[in-house]
């Protein structure tokens, strides 16, 4: 059974494919087309995942789309009511986005496949249900109560709910506009960011502020039901109404003006950005505490664009009643592709559950013969290394910079050591090198680190494993002038755990670096200026290399480099 799962509904366009229930590959369209948090129909993804499957159009049994536009439809038609303002933009929004995007899926369709009767069957999958069922459906538990926070989708902006065996009960939802990501997105204009885009800026600036100065006229903004459900006061908001400006002059008068892009910040933007974090967290810790009462569960899933905000999941692993949290890879809509795919295979059409996505290198890879003749087309001088990852722990031990491309890409806004850039994390000045020299980003942004798992203990205070970088925590007190470039202000940090077996040469590149510093940790960041998509090819990861300030590229067994340096 072969199965196409797509997301191309909002941002973050991608397509998987599933068969008899293994993944066999997940591509974002970002990474192909080149153009970052794409909207557009994912036609290169599906195309790639094919050719790494080995299929053709023809082979695809199903299809799942992970949108129904019809869903709750009589609860959007409701919004509209005693307030016209908003009848545009929720036309616009509602009926014609959805309306152009359903034909040129419809089209993309008949260009394949003549008619619906000789292709593949489509289900539209509810937005939500493509999102914590379907990742419950790979999660490692067979029990797990579910948790679903986005902005919206088809109305609903979270989704409660239990998961056993093939099995899911919703136990409550909210809707628009009682919106956590609406209101995340909201302080993040604020401060000056682009909304559904830069959260995760907003995320770093937060530890620069101090949370108490606005806690309180924050927490007046958001309150949480005995059943879970979110209840807003609208009157500090604006995005109720489906309006590019999303804060209403009430939150202006209180909190004052909004950061311009470009100019510096405020150390009351600072205080306001962790005024929202430290309530969403609070809130989301709330609902927590109520589904864990309604479902006695041991374990959590949790997915949408809100559920990669690390420094929350961080939060609910150390203070919730949960022991654990599993959150896909691919956690916002992108991974939505994968889930609609297996709340088909195992919640519609009933299939036994038969994989866990714990493996989160499932895009393409290319071989050494594949990059040597894009090296020798561009006439670029390079190295061959037998011992490749001795060559990268050299070069990071001397610090170095490198640009790290091996082995199949990873699915998901964090590079997970398959398209990184690789630091060592000792050097106290590294992250304002990167940020300044190769990032070309903010000064205050910081880095994750990669640490081999069996060094976690020694470094990071972190019961559980975070092998997709989803989960911050705090580095130990003793080891944070150790690692200074990777300790956040606050002292915390987003670690990646790798293990071995998931990724034999990144871990090596880790280990080797220990072996010569004490310290089996790097600096790992995505292979990428800001603005732009992860590099995926050899192509993308050369030009990366020459237009940026990093010292050398370690491709394959090839190994590029500008100059040695020990500074």
């Amino acid at each position: 059974m072969v199965i196409l799962g797509l997301n191309y509904y909002f941002h973050d366009s991608t397509a998987c494919i599933v068969v008899d229930g293994k993944l066999i590959a997940a591509i974002e369209e970002e990474r192909l087309n080149r153009d970052k948090h794409t909207r557009v129909f994912p036609q290169k993804a599906v195309d790639r995942c094919l050719k790494i499957a080995g299929l053709s159009y023809n082979e695809i049994d199903y299809i799942a789309v992970s949108i129904k536009p019809s869903h709750n439809l009589g609860k959007k038609l409701l919004h509209l009511t005693g307030n016209l303002n908003r009848f545009k933009p929720f036309v616009n929004h509602e009926f014609v986005h959805a309306y152009n995007k359903q034909k040129g899926f419809w089209n993309w369709f008949k260009y394949h496949w003549e008619n619906k009767k000789n292709g593949p069957k489509v289900h539209f999958i509810p937005h939500h249900f493509s999102h914590a069922p379907g990742s419950f459906f790979v999660s490692p538990y067979e029990e797990a109560a579910l948790l679903g926070i986005d902005g919206s989708g088809e109305w609903a902006t979270t989704w409660m709910g239990y998961g056993k065996g093939n099995k899911i009960d919703c136990l409550g939802e909210s809707f628009f506009p009682h919106s956590l990501g609406s209101f995340y997105e909201s302080v993040t204009q604020f401060c000056g960011f682009r909304t559904s885009y830069d959260e995760g800026k907003t995320m770093g600036l937060a530890p620069m502020g101090d949370p108490e100065v606005y806690k309180e006229e924050v927490g007046k903004m958001v309150s949480v039901d005995k059943n879970g459900q979110l209840h807003f006061d609208l009157s500090y908001f604006n995005f109720q109404n489906m309006h590019w400006r999303r804060l209403s002059p009430k939150f202006y008068k209180i909190f004052g003006p909004g950061r311009n892009h470009g100019e510096p910040f405020e150390k009351r933007h600072m205080d306001v950005a962790a005024a929202f974090q430290r309530v969403l967290e609070d809130r989301v810790l709330e609902i927590c505490e109520i589904l864990h009462q309604k479902t006695k569960a041991d374990y959590l899933v949790i997915s949408g664009g809100v559920s990669l905000n690390s420094v929350m999941n961080g939060r609910i692993v150390r203070e919730s009643k949960f022991k654990d949290v599993y959150v896909m890879p691919a956690a916002g809509d992108n991974g939505t592709a994968i889930g609609a795919a297996y709340y088909l295979y195992n919640g519609l059409l009933g299939n036994e559950r038969n994989f866990v996505h714990l493996d989160p290198y499932v895009g393409t890879s290319y071989t050494n013969e594949e990059i040597e003749k894009v090296l020798k087309g561009a006439k670029l001088p390079y190295e061959y290394h037998e011992d490749v990852c001795e060559k990268a722990a050299s070069l990071l031990h001397e610090g170095q910079i490198i640009g790290w491309f091996q082995g199949r890409m990873e699915i998901g806004p964090r590079a997970l050591g398959s398209r990184s850039i690789l630091a060592n994390p000792a050097i106290k000045d590294m992250k304002d090198k990167i940020n300044a020299e190769v990032k070309f980003r903010e000064a205050y942004r910081p880095f994750a680190p990669s640490a081999i798992v069996e060094a976690k203990d020694d470094f990071f205070d972190l019961e559980v494993e975070a092998p997709f970088m989803l989960k911050v925590c705090n580095v130990l007190k003793e080891k944070q002038s150790v690692i200074p470039a990777v300790t956040h202000v606050d002292g915390s940090a987003r670690l990646q755990t790798v293990r071995r077996e998931l990724h034999p040469r990144y871990y090596d590149v880790i280990e080797k670096l220990g072996k010569k510093t004490g310290v089996p940790v790097v600096l790992n960041t995505s292979f990428n200026i800001q603005g732009e998509p992860v590099v995926e090819s050899p192509v993308d990861a050369v030009r990366c290399f020459w237009s940026t300030g990093l010292d050398s590229l370690v491709i394959g067994n090839f190994v590029l480099t500008k100059r040695h340096t020990k500074d």
